[in-house]
């Protein structure tokens, strides 16, 4: 039997509103999900308690379904209701997003822009880039959100950020991204200033797994690489290997011990540097072929950047390094 027409797919743009529904009870349920109490889903919204059970006994008439169940501790939105403070809570973020957009298009690319960066990336392609930026464009502030890809895209799709430096993880659907590649990176493997293997010539992998190694935990992108590395040309995995997602006390670590550690050659090499804080480390002369697979710049394929972003982008993608860097 067809649906009725008011639900064909050529008749169902604007069901709801069509119904009755308007941006305060989208507010509402979008609060609901979020708080999971309607007294304090209504003073986030504004309201009375009142007010809010009458929106929404009106919504759910509106959409013909119950969208939430009361029990001791609140209330839990059904499937139908967390279908709608889904959408209600995309379509609110993306009338923020607009209103910034138009904002910054009167002001000239004013605004503030949300970067998430790999580690590598972020020292080797970010970090001169914001130094050219906050000069040039000072009107432009910016935050910047160092992590792995797999946290990154979270933030992405959740649109805490505006796109990222890295890579769309293994397993991830694609669909809602768009990858612009730019170059691998580099693996360099770091010892203390003064480690036995510091300075030798003729070095070799298997020299190095006699030490401890401290790495990323089990499934970490830069640790997987290593270890597959390792495997493909014949060498044993270390035996002792300390795990962390901490840059900072990785280097502790190998400042403090005779421990390996696998990092992006280009924060191995701010670190090597005699100048600022760097100096205290090395890069052993091994594996100069061990790189992580492409990076590129990451963002929503459904979303257009704001003016400053698409300035910030810009700006990125002409200090693009090269792949041979």
């Amino acid at each position: 039997m067809p649906p009725p027409p008011e639900y064909s797919r050529s008749n169902s743009f604007n069901v709801l509103i069509r119904r009755g529904v308007k941006m305060t009870h989208l507010q509402l349920v979008a609060a609901i999900a979020e708080t999971g109490q309607v007294l304090s889903a209504a003073e986030k919204v504004g309201m009375t308690q009142p007010a809010a059970s009458r929106l929404l006994a009106q919504l759910e008439k509106a959409v013909g379904a119950p969208i939430f169940r009361r029990h001791l501790r609140g209330v839990k939105l059904t499937e139908v209701g967390e279908i709608l403070a889904k959408g209600a809570t995309r379509m609110l973020s993306d009338l923020d997003l607009t209103q910034e957009r138009i904002d910054q298009t009167l002001q000239g690319a004013h605004g503030i822009v949300r970067i998430g960066s790999v580690t590598g990336p972020s020292m080797q392609w970010l970090l001169p880039t914001v130094r050219d930026l906050r000069a040039e464009f000072p009107q432009i502030e910016l935050t910047v959100h160092v992590d792995t890809s797999v946290k990154l895209t979270d933030a992405l799709l959740s649109r805490e950020l505006d796109f990222f430096l890295g890579r769309v993880p293994d397993g991830v659907d694609p669909r809602p991204f768009r990858f612009e590649p730019v170059s691998e990176e580099p693996i360099a493997l770091v010892v203390r200033r003064g480690h036995p293997l510091s300075g030798r010539t003729e070095l070799t992998l298997d020299d190095c797994l006699d030490f401890d190694w401290v790495m990323q935990p089990p499934g970490g992108l830069l640790r997987q690489t290593t270890e597959n590395y390792l495997v493909s040309h014949g060498f044993r995995l270390p035996e002792r290997t300390l795990g962390t997602t901490s840059t900072l006390f990785t280097l502790a670590l190998v400042h403090d011990t005779d421990a390996i550690a696998p990092l992006a050659r280009a924060v191995a090499e701010f670190y090597v540097r005699e100048t600022g804080i760097g100096g205290r480390v090395d890069m052993l002369d091994v594996a100069p072929d061990l790189r992580v697979k492409t990076y590129g710049l990451v963002r929503r394929i459904e979303d257009e950047a704001t003016p400053a972003a698409e300035r910030v982008i810009r700006q990125l993608m002409e200090r693009a390094p090269t792949p041979t860097e």
